[in-house]
């Protein structure tokens, strides 16, 4: 069964009813496999998911159109109807708010920061943007009050700053980080492709063949780290790379001396769409 609730007030008194262990996956709609890969998860291990769609303005900077997002949710509750009916019996509790003033409203304020790791990679070029991620992660905790939540891997970033708040607040709350669902050819799945040619579709696949042709470098051995990293000099040259790092899997800190797991990560741009991959190495 899926329940559709778009307003705080009705939203909290089903929450309130509920007895039982719940998963959730929060997303910003525009849904993809790869969401419906963290609902199909949470709805293996839980009898109810409750899955969010918000489009959260704290995490737009001030040159991201926050109102030209794509809202889909239409096509977003199909989707998650087909997944639902896969698993008979299980619930899944969709809380898709219209207005941020349904989120916010107590809170308008309120901002968590994470300090270490919001301000570099994709904090250094969106400046303010994992502290709105953090903060309606928060705020989306304190209202559906998960045992579990799924994250996809594709955002590593952003899988870590969340990872780091839950410990440095002691939320109760476990995190989980599901593997990157991609096309056939490779690409990553995510809401930006859509804006994507076929012919950059095809240029795009630069990204996930570098990480993988690092990894190749790398084969698991530390001492072959720094022959990757000589190569990611001069793959850089080519402009349209934002960054292509090499870091450590836990703190993405650039020393990788003595990381037992790296994280080569990416982001390729062309024109104006952003494409994030990323791609863990265990070391020996």
């Amino acid at each position: 069964m899926v329940k559709v609730l778009k307003s705080l007030s009705e939203f909290e008194q089903v929450r309130a009813a509920e007895k039982a262990s719940i998963g959730f996956v929060p997303t910003m709609g525009n849904l993809h496999a790869g969401h419906i890969s963290l609902l199909a998860k949470g709805l293996q291990e839980f009898d109810t998911v409750y899955f969010s769609i918000f489009v959260n303005p704290k995490q737009f900077g001030p040159n991201e159109d926050f109102t030209q997002y794509p809202r889909t949710l239409e096509d977003d509750i199909k989707k998650i109807e087909t997944c639902a009916s896969l698993y008979p019996g299980k619930n899944v509790i969709v809380f898709a708010p219209q207005d941020p003033s349904e989120v916010f409203s107590v809170h308008k304020e309120r901002n968590i920061s994470i300090e270490g790791i919001k301000d570099i990679l994709e904090g250094e070029i969106r400046p303010g943007h994992f502290d709105g991620v953090a903060t309606v992660v928060y705020r989306l905790f304190e209202l559906v009050r998960p045992q579990k939540a799924y994250f996809g891997l594709k955002d590593y970033q952003q899988y870590l700053v969340i990872k780091r708040m839950v410990k440095d607040l002691n939320l109760p709350v476990k995190i989980e980080g599901m593997p990157i669902i991609r096309e056939e050819s490779g690409l990553a799945l995510s809401s930006r492709n859509q804006y994507l040619s076929p012919e950059e579709k095809l240029e795009g696949l630069t990204l996930s063949q570098s990480l993988s042709e690092l990894a190749g470098m790398i084969q698991g051995q530390q001492s072959k780290l720094n022959l990757a990293k000589s190569a990611v000099q001069k793959m850089l040259q080519n402009k349209k790379w934002n960054y292509l790092e090499i870091r450590d899997a836990e703190s993405l800190s650039t020393d990788t001396t003595h990381s037992k797991m790296i994280v080569i990560l990416g982001v390729y741009q062309l024109r104006t769409t952003r494409l994030l991959d990323n791609l863990e190495v265990s070391l020996s």
